[in-house]
C-alpha cells in the first residue's frame, strides 16, 4: 500500500464516524463519567479531556479500519510518544496517524490544532526518541481530524447524577466533523498555541478539511525544510543569533530567494 491509497482508505472510513460518537441529532453520546455507585458526573469542556475520550470512541472503529485493510495497528507506547498510531502493511510500509480534534470559533474558523513536535525526532529522523518508529521509515504522516462545536448549555458540574437523570444531561459538544488528510497540507506556518515547539494548523476550517494549507501547494520538501530549521526567539538566543532568520513564510522564501 502506497500513501494514496492509504489516505482514500481512511478518507472512506472516516466518512461513517459520526455514528461511532455522535446521536441521531448530532450531540455527542458520551454525557460523563460513572463511578461503582452509579453516581454521573457531568464532562466538561476540557479540551484535553474530550481529546482522549474522542480517541477511545474511534479506537474500535479505526481497529476495524485496520482489519479491513489488512494493516497492523500499532499504539503508542507513552502518552507523549508519536504518532498515537502506526499502521504497518505486509509489505512493512508505514502510515503515522495522529487524531487532533478542535473547537469552531466562528462559522468559517476553528481554534486550531497542533500537529506535533518540530524539535527531536522531526529534526533527527533516524531517532527512536519519543517516537514509536524512527520518522523517516514513515511512507506518510497524517491528520485525522475532529471539528465539533462547543454546546451553549452546560450541566452543573458540582452535583452528581443518577442513571434515571441521564437523559436529562446535555453533551457538552456536538455536529461533528471528520476529516483526514496529509500533515503538511494542513500545517500552518506558526507553531501552536503558547510558546511550545509544536507546529500549528490551518485555522479556516474549509481549509483544514481540503487540506489547502499554506504548505499544500508548495509541498512536503518545503514544508519539512521549513519546521527543520525554525528557530523559537529562545532557540535563536540559544544559538547567540541576532535575529531569527525567518518567522513565517512569506519570509522564509525571501530568505531562501523564493517567491510564493
Amino acid at each position: 500500500m502506497d500513501s494514496a491509497s492509504f489516505l482514500r482508505a481512511l478518507q472512506a472510513r472516516v466518512a461513517t464516524f459520526n455514528k461511532a460518537v455522535a446521536t441521531s441529532d448530532g450531540d455527542w453520546i458520551i454525557k460523563g463519567f460513572i463511578d461503582i455507585a452509579r453516581n454521573i458526573y457531568a464532562i466538561s469542556l476540557d479540551t484535553k479531556v474530550i481529546s482522549k475520550v474522542m480517541e477511545l470512541l474511534l479506537f474500535p472503529e479505526l481497529a476495524r479500519f485496520a482489519e479491513e485493510q489488512h494493516l497492523k495497528m500499532v499504539l503508542a507506547q507513552h502518552q507523549n510518544f508519536y504518532p498515537d498510531i502506526s499502521f504497518v502493511d505486509s509489505h512493512g510500509h508505514r502510515f503515522a496517524l495522529d487524531l487532533k480534534s478542535t473547537y469552531r470559533v466562528g462559522e468559517h474558523k476553528v481554534n486550531g490544532m497542533t500537529l506535533g513536535a518540530f524539535t527531536g525526532y522531526f529534526r533527527d529522523r533516524e531517532s527512536k526518541k519519543n517516537i514509536t518508529f524512527p520518522y523517516s521509515s514513515y511512507q506518510g504522516h497524517f491528520v485525522l481530524g475532529i471539528i465539533y462545536s462547543q454546546a451553549p448549555q452546560r450541566q452543573d458540574q458540582r452535583r452528581r447524577y443518577t442513571l434515571d437523570e441521564l437523559e436529562s444531561i446535555s453533551s457538552v459538544i456536538t455536529d461533528f466533523a471528520f476529516f483526514v488528510q496529509e500533515k503538511y497540507r494542513i500545517a500552518s506556518d506558526r507553531p501552536g498555541s503558547g510558546n511550545t515547539k509544536n507546529i500549528g494548523s490551518a485555522t479556516n476550517t474549509s481549509r483544514l478539511v481540503e487540506g489547502r494549507g499554506p504548505f499544500a501547494e508548495l509541498g512536503k520538501g518545503v514544508f519539512d525544510v521549513y519546521w527543520m530549521f525554525y528557530l523559537t526567539e529562545d532557540m535563536a538566543r540559544a544559538a547567540e543569533l541576532r535575529k531569527r532568520p525567518y518567522t513565517n513564510l512569506k519570509s522564509y522564501l525571501n530568505y531562501k530567494g523564493l517567491t510564493q
